[in-house]
């Protein structure tokens, strides 16, 4: 299998990332509630810090290594945590906490669209952070617990794509998927 390393700085690519893939796993985790006593509030200041400035920091330099694409995730991610870590004491409505979720969601949908020549790893932890934000949106507009618990599943399961991918391009392990080859299908016999 080949490994599937996209363009720009592969050490910040990895760096981002793996801030993404943790904060997105604490946060996910933390909406499940699945292990007792932790919930998303939780994950605060591991998303100010570790997904809000450092993924930030790692926007800006995949910016200085002419990855636009990198560098726009990044830095809108990072503001994305960074916003909602020292926020998570304001008292808003939950329409407006909702709306809030919803922009970001616009932005991950944006990522994942754009993502078209990157790893199946990347695409794939744009699509479940849409996913995520997006049912997290919806539950806060309808009071729905039932919603959140839902997203972060999503938001779980990204964070440990992100998390995998760089860990494999640590460790050289392989990030494509195999394929078959052009024009070889099932046929019917009968």
């Amino acid at each position: 299998m080949d490994n599937d390393v996209s363009a720009g700085s592969t050490t910040t690519s990895t760096l981002g990332q793996l801030a993404l893939g943790l904060t997105l796993l604490a946060f996910g985790l933390g909406h499940t509630e699945v292990i007792d006593g932790v919930t998303a509030a939780d994950s605060v200041s591991l998303a100010t810090y570790v997904g809000g400035i450092a993924l930030f920091v790692a926007g800006l330099f995949a910016f200085r290594d002419h990855d636009a694409f990198t560098g726009t995730a990044f830095s809108a991610l990072g503001a994305l945590w960074f916003t909602w870590g020292v926020t998570s004491d304001a008292q808003v409505s939950a329409n407006a906490a909702g709306l809030f979720l919803l922009l970001f969601a616009l932005v991950a949908l944006s990522l994942t669209v754009a993502a078209s020549g990157a790893s199946t790893l990347v695409r794939g932890t744009y699509g479940l952070l849409f996913v995520a934000l997006l049912l997290l949106a919806i539950g806060q507009f309808g009071d729905s617990s039932g919603l959140a618990k839902v997203a972060g599943w999503f938001a779980a399961a990204g964070g440990l794509l992100a998390w995998y991918g760089a860990t494999a391009a640590l460790a050289n392990w392989p990030t494509a998927l195999p394929g078959r080859a052009a024009g070889r299908g099932v046929t019917a016999t009968g």
